[in-house]
């Protein structure tokens, strides 16, 4: 029986736009693809293992044509919108009080303060979790190993009574290596307020 939800938070809550994010930064840097380097760094910055102003500064003057308020924007061109009755649906969860609920999301400084400014119920939104894990708060990032042991270690979960929800595979398949069960959610197909329905073989 599942006791213990986690929830990823882009295209899980937030809604995102992947394809037309990298379209726009490969349109505006004037390239083809994105280098190893470049890579590296917003691996490094969703870790918070480097400062929001590091990573800034790494693209201005990797791309001397663009100033560092367009490195915000292309970076922040992936967030599109919150839908409110996602967050309904969370709060009726919440309101059940059946479940431990976490949130375990990939992000950074510059997405989380998009969020704050343009999400009015961000704080309520965040209240309805037991446990609140931002990858660059805790210096670890999916799919790495670390960071599912990290959550299951302390909050005292057993895998097999978890699920976690996620949008991208490689972070569902590296959460079922340590007996996780998962929903690797489809974001143009499903959606969060069908967990039950979905996932009923669970429940």
């Amino acid at each position: 029986m599942i006791k213990n939800l986690i929830f990823d938070f882009g295209d899980v809550f937030l809604n995102l736009n992947k394809p037309g994010a990298m379209r726009n930064a490969l349109d505006v840097f004037q390239i083809e693809k994105l280098t190893d380097e470049m890579v590296a760094i917003n691996c490094l910055y969703e870790q918070g293992l480097v400062s929001t102003s590091v990573f800034i500064n790494f693209y201005f003057n990797y791309f001397p044509h663009i100033s560092r308020k367009d490195v915000i924007k292309i970076w922040n061109y992936v967030l599109v919108e919150f839908p409110k009755y996602k967050f309904e649906f969370l709060q009726n969860l919440r309101g059940q009080n059946k479940y431990k609920l976490i949130l375990l999301s990939n992000t950074n400084e510059l997405h989380m303060e998009w969020v704050k400014n343009q999400v009015p119920f961000y704080i309520d939104f965040k209240n309805c979790f037991d446990r609140f894990y931002l990858s660059h708060e805790i210096n670890l990032r999916k799919p790495d190993r670390a960071i599912f042991e990290f959550v299951i270690q302390e909050n005292n979960l057993v895998p097999s009574e978890t699920l976690f929800i996620d949008d991208t595979k490689e972070n569902t398949d590296a959460a079922n290596q340590i007996g996780i069960h998962t929903w690797n959610i489809d974001e143009n197909s499903e959606d969060i307020v069908n967990l039950f329905t979905v996932n009923k073989n669970l429940f």
